[in-house]
């Protein structure tokens, strides 16, 4: 599986636009079936919080906790509760189908 990091290779399936629930968001520019790949959070290796900062943990071990400072499209994924992607280390998937023009959101506290 090709992963996408460059927006260029995001562009094909996502794009940013304003967003009903909070300034700038991700849509999905094709339909995106459930369980599909849709990117990779892409970016230096952050060593404090911050905006566009994606931590990825092991529950059993939040203190050896790895940042990346978003740099590509998914930086403006936005919150919703029950999201319609998560994911999977820094790789994104959708949970259900997303379509065309909806909003890609992810559960910011992981469940």
């Amino acid at each position: 599986m090709k992963r996408r990091l460059k927006n260029s290779d995001l562009r094909e399936l996502v794009y940013s636009a304003e967003s009903p629930i909070h300034g700038t968001g991700l849509f999905a520019r094709r339909t995106i079936k459930k369980g599909e790949y849709i990117g990779t959070y892409h970016g230096p290796e952050a060593k404090r919080d911050g905006t566009y900062v994606l931590w990825v943990y092991d529950k059993d071990d939040e203190a050896n906790a790895i940042g990346r400072s978003g740099r590509n499209l998914l930086r403006f994924l936005n919150h919703a509760k029950s999201g319609n992607a998560e994911f999977d280390g820094f790789d994104l998937y959708s949970t259900m189908e997303i379509e065309v023009d909806q909003e890609i959101t992810f559960d910011y506290e992981g469940g």
